[in-house]
């Protein structure tokens, strides 16, 4: 074997280095390639109080480790030899194109998160061309949400409290502002038992007990962003210094029913959906009555433990009232494969909450641009390794869900 000492010439196509990114923030989100790898940063980066009530849910958490697992044990049917050069991944939902089969799902006590709050998920969804629901229990105003936003489509989502007035209220300033959709959550008569919270002494405003201190200070960025901007606060409602269960235990209205949702779908104009459906009587009651669309959820696993799990239950929902009523899901939801899992199962639509959360407490706004990003370009990968150029090829018969729970 003949050899020589390389030339500079040979060895430069060989070497490429990496260009250095200067910003930590960009270097974190760069490296971040899931979304649990953006949780595992969120994870480090915020003080547990405010992690776990993103993170966690209801008693044992079981409701929300199964509809996760739902999505992990799907599997997958690709076609092949189809052209899948380009993908379209839009979809009508509500009366408008939405740029992928996604939105920003209403969270409560965003700015507690991370500084940006509502603000990095508005402009975010704008970006994006996605959908952005704001909640009743969100930490910026109605009207600030819509000025940061006002070419993105927005949502505002209404927990029925027991002073009728103040609810009606604030739906009135969400029609004023522009917003074209009216979800109406339906699964709080209580709150959930959300334990970590309890342990955590999860206040609004944190609770500075040593405990917390202790736990704030390896993380200054946070402690620094919420001192430094303008003070925690709910949008829609004055301050409250008990725990977040108590807060909705005061508030929330255990007697709604069928006729409070009739009362307001006559003064609401623009779209009406339901979100916490989790029964098909329920499905098939609401599209009888009128609504425009129902979101099959069990609150991210944040009311009820052990609920339906929304994944499991779409087939049998969409044959039921799916020529009626849009069918939209959440809960669960971590990768853009799981999103198509959905739609082929039927699902016109679904939302992200926590997933964009992680994004947002992993780097602010760039970070929830990162969690929009990762899950597009699943979104696209699967439709092509599915052999499918738009949402609308996608068939149940890509999709098995594998029976790991069911009634004995």
């Amino acid at each position: 074997m003949t050899r020589q000492l390389p030339r500079a010439h040979d060895l430069a196509p060989l070497l490429k280095f990496k260009k250095p990114v200067l910003s930590p923030r960009d270097r974190r989100l760069a490296s971040c390639l899931t979304i649990h790898d953006l949780r595992d940063v969120a994870r480090r980066r915020t003080p547990k109080a405010a992690f776990d009530y993103t993170d966690g849910a209801a008693d044992a958490e079981v409701s929300l480790a199964r509809a996760r697992q739902a999505f992990e044990d799907v599997e997958l049917h690709p076609s092949i030899l189809r052209d899948v050069a380009r993908v379209d991944t839009s979809c009508e939902v509500l009366g408008a194109r939405a740029a992928l089969p996604f939105g920003i799902a209403p969270t409560g006590f965003t700015r507690l998160m991370q500084t940006e709050g509502e603000i990095a998920g508005v402009t975010a969804a704008g970006a994006a061309g996605i959908p952005y629901a704001l909640s009743t229990m969100g930490t910026t105003s109605i009207e600030d949400v819509a000025a940061a936003g006002p070419a993105t489509r927005k949502w505002f989502q209404l927990y029925m409290w027991k002073d009728r007035e103040r609810s009606m209220a604030l739906v009135d300033r969400a029609a004023r502002a522009g917003y074209d959709t009216l979800l109406v959550t339906v699964d709080v008569p209580v709150a959930g038992a959300r334990l970590r919270d309890t342990r955590n002494g999860m206040t609004i405003p944190p609770t500075l007990t040593p405990r917390v201190v202790a736990n704030a200070i390896p993380r200054p960025a946070w402690w620094f962003n919420l001192l430094t901007t303008e003070p925690l606060a709910f949008a829609s409602l004055d301050s409250w210094s008990g725990t977040v269960g108590e807060l909705l235990d005061t508030m929330f209205d255990p007697t709604v029913t069928y006729d409070d949702l009739a009362w307001i779908r006559e003064q609401w104009p623009g779209k009406l959906c339901v979100k916490g459906v989790q029964t098909v009587a329920d499905a098939a009651r609401l599209a009888e009555s009128g609504v425009d669309a129902i979101v099959l959820s069990n609150h991210g696993g944040r009311q009820l433990d052990r609920a339906p799990v929304p994944f499991h239950l779409l087939p049998r929902v969409v044959d039921e009232v799916g020529d009626r009523v849009e069918v939209h899901l959440d809960t669960g939801i971590m990768s853009g494969t799981d999103v198509v899992a959905a739609i082929a199962h039927g699902a016109r639509f679904t939302m992200i909450g926590r997933a964009y959360l992680y994004g947002l407490m992993a780097g602010g706004r760039p970070g929830v641009d990162r969690a929009i990003d990762i899950l597009r370009g699943q979104v696209e990968r699967t439709m092509r390794l599915l052999g499918v150029s738009s949402l609308a090829e996608l068939e149940p018969g890509h999709v098995t869900a594998l029976n790991r729970w069911g009634p004995r």
